[in-house]
């Protein structure tokens, strides 16, 4: 299957200036035969605690709807981050809409970065559960940002859900540019999964993200890659067989210890 990953600037407090980049970013994907689109955490709002507080939505109407109404219009199926208010809460989450328009998957992000100046406890109440999907032979593990610097999340996901690929929904900033770039490699080749890795560029309030998109292989090669400072839509052909061979070649789901691991 062919995939995509969106490397976006947001317009920060305005939804409907940041779906007209989904529309133009999707299409762009579809027209060279791409199944399946990424695009980074907060693609609705922007990454600013005070702005996301006044214009997360629910999913009845706004944002998502867009995204409904763009995929089933192109025929392709978009996972994206977006705010989701639920009662008095708000989430910091991915969506899956599949290429007939419907909500197939979500998660909500468990690990927030609760780190000055940015604080995301401040804003968002914390999702209590991993998530993963089906498409096209592959399962699907979704993850938002500082998910990242935690391998356990991934290894669960991998052990029980049998995932074969990684999403990675991200507003990484630049003065940790090295640590985004690593922590996917090596979430990939830990694992022996692809990693589609979509972060922000551009600025929000103070901080200024270092882009470098990926779609890295089960073997930790990088097959597709973005700069660090420029809008860019990159594609990559994923593959069950490739997985599968990384995986009988090198066999380290079977020589685990995990009755050392408790």
């Amino acid at each position: 299957m062919k995939i995509a990953v969106a490397q976006i600037s947001c317009s920060l407090g305005d939804p409907e200036a940041n779906l007209l980049k989904v529309r133009d970013f999707s299409s762009r994907a579809r027209d060279v035969g791409v199944e399946l689109i990424v695009f980074p955490e907060m693609t609705d709002t922007g990454y600013s605690m005070p702005v996301i507080r006044a214009h997360a939505n629910h999913w009845t109407s706004g944002f998502v709807p867009g995204l409904q109404e763009i995929a089933k219009k192109l025929s392709i199926a978009i996972v994206s981050g977006v705010s989701e208010r639920d009662g008095s809460s708000i989430y910091n989450s991915q969506v899956l809409v599949d290429a007939e328009g419907n909500v197939a998957a979500k998660y909500r992000k468990t690990h927030l970065y609760a780190v000055a100046p940015v604080e995301e406890q401040t804003c968002f109440a914390p999702g209590d559960a991993f998530a993963a999907f089906a498409f096209s032979g592959l399962r699907f593990g979704f993850s938002i940002c500082y998910d990242l610097r935690f391998p356990e999340m991934y290894r669960k996901l991998a052990a029980e859900e049998k995932i074969g690929a990684f999403i990675v929904s991200s507003a990484w900033p630049f003065p940790r540019l090295e640590h985004f770039r690593t922590l996917a490699l090596a979430r990939a080749i830990e694992n022996q999964s692809y990693v589609l890795a979509s972060n922000r560029v551009g600025k929000d309030d103070d901080l200024w993200f270092c882009g470098s998109s990926a779609v890295i292989d089960p073997r930790g090669v990088v097959i597709a890659s973005a700069s660090a400072d420029r809008e860019e839509l990159i594609h990559a052909d994923l593959s069950e067989e490739i997985v599968v061979s990384v995986r009988s070649r090198v066999e380290s789901f079977a020589h685990r210890r995990p009755d050392l691991y408790k």
